[in-house]
């Protein structure tokens, strides 16, 4: 199992991205809970340090695309590292401003969620050129998935014990300044300074015009939905069964459950088409929330939540796949940032609708929800197989391309799918 992973790792510049990239997104992992803490230690309501919180979450989720689409069009060094430094730059006036007055601490939030850079979408652009086979690639994105659980799991661990050492006010600037090491990093390195995006014809929907792709988001929203609605059900459940040490097990468990699915599912080859596998993994997903429902005791229920999270790193590695091979021509950026945006969306209006649900019904109503969405998920993949089931293809493009006035394609990765 873990030649595969090692044969990826030992490939040229393969290492230095992943780490470059998980370091540049520390600031994004660790943005919601940094700001709340912050706010809080300043004295800030609960309610203050929420909103602050969900404004830049909110601006991170419309950057992301946008910035990619700038990405697919001026290359990775022009857009990744300005905006790294901007968004840390905006971190740095929040914490030294402070929550008050409102109107700058809302202003320098939401500007650091908005130029938070898309390198995520970017190290997924790059693994085209660094690994040259096809099998190599969708192991990478397996590995992806997999390094994606790490970080948020690992993250909010840092900027708790960066609190402790100490302030929340220097966990803030330390670890947005760390990000912008890891943005360099990436920049700076051989293939992305080379990669450049394919010729694109020229569209106001960009990445959005492609039907598979739509169809691939609109089920990935009710993926997020299901993660973000697990959250706030597993509070409800922990109350009654042992307070906060059992919620921290129950989110790390799922973690863990991801991590491990994604690592076995990265480990070997898949036959069939990502699209047709796609719809078995989150049928799966569905039916592993649906066990959350007999809520046994604290030790099962852990054991429970690691199997709610087996298939969500395997689904999300397809994912990465099918986005490659619907993405438009010069798009993929922009695809995947699409991706991000969407899941975090989802998750959020997850975290909004399980609050009211467990109010009304407790953590037994709570843990439907996850299951719901999941069944909702599969049932959109399943309505539109049609449609996922033709990728992008290379189509002549427009005499007006958008990114290359010399209108040559640079060589790379192909094998029928569009990267």
């Amino acid at each position: 199992m873990a030649a595969g992973y090692l044969e990826i790792l030992r490939a040229k510049h393969a290492a230095r991205l992943l780490t470059g990239t998980l370091v540049g997104r520390l600031p994004n992992a660790t943005g919601a809970i940094a700001i709340v803490l912050f706010v809080r230690a300043q004295g800030g309501t609960y309610s203050l340090a929420g909103a602050l919180a969900a404004v830049y979450g909110v601006a991170n989720a419309v950057g992301q695309p946008l910035l990619g689409r700038l990405v697919d069009l001026y290359g990775q060094p022009r857009v990744q590292l300005p905006a790294a430094l901007a968004s840390a730059l905006a971190i740095a006036v929040f914490a030294v401003v402070g929550a008050d007055p409102l109107a700058p601490a809302y202003a320098a939030v939401a500007a650091a969620g908005l130029f938070t850079p898309p390198l995520e979408g970017g190290l997924r652009a790059l693994w085209p050129s660094v690994l040259r086979r096809e099998d190599q690639i969708h192991t990478a994105y397996a590995m992806d998935a997999v390094a994606q659980e790490v970080l948020f799991t690992v993250g909010p661990l840092l900027v708790t014990l960066c609190t402790a050492l100490w302030s929340p006010q220097v966990a803030l600037l330390v670890l947005n300044a760390v990000g912008v090491l890891g943005a360099l990093s990436v920049v700076v390195a051989a293939p992305s300074r080379a990669w450049r995006s394919d010729p694109r014809e020229a569209h106001w929907l960009g990445a959005l015009r492609s039907p598979g792709l739509l169809a691939l988001l609109g089920s990935f929203l009710f993926v997020g939905i299901a993660l973000g609605s697990i959250s706030v059900a597993s509070v409800a459940y922990a109350d009654d069964h042992g307070g906060a040490a059992v919620y921290g097990w129950l989110m790390a468990a799922v973690g863990l459950g991801a991590l491990v699915g994604g690592v076995v599912y990265g480990a070997r080859r898949w036959a069939g088409t990502p699209e047709r596998r796609l719809r078995g993994l989150v049928a799966l997903l569905a039916v592993c929330y649906l066990p959350l429902l007999l809520m046994p005791g604290a030790v099962a229920m852990v054991a429970l939540a690691a199997l709610a999270g087996v298939f969500l790193a395997p689904a999300l590695a397809c994912a990465f796949v099918i986005v490659d091979r619907h993405a438009p021509r010069g798009t993929v950026t922009e695809a995947f940032s699409w991706l991000v945006t969407t899941f975090t969306v989802g998750a959020s209006v997850g975290t909004g609708l399980a609050g009211p649900v467990v109010e009304a019904g407790g953590a037994l109503w709570g843990f439907a929800v996850p299951g719901a969405a999941g069944a909702v998920a599969f049932l959109v993949l399943l309505a539109t197989g049609r449609v996922l089931a033709v990728p992008a293809v290379s189509g002549v493009v427009a005499a007006s391309s958008e990114n290359d006035p010399n209108r040559a394609a640079e060589p790379r990765f192909s094998s029928g799918d569009r990267a």
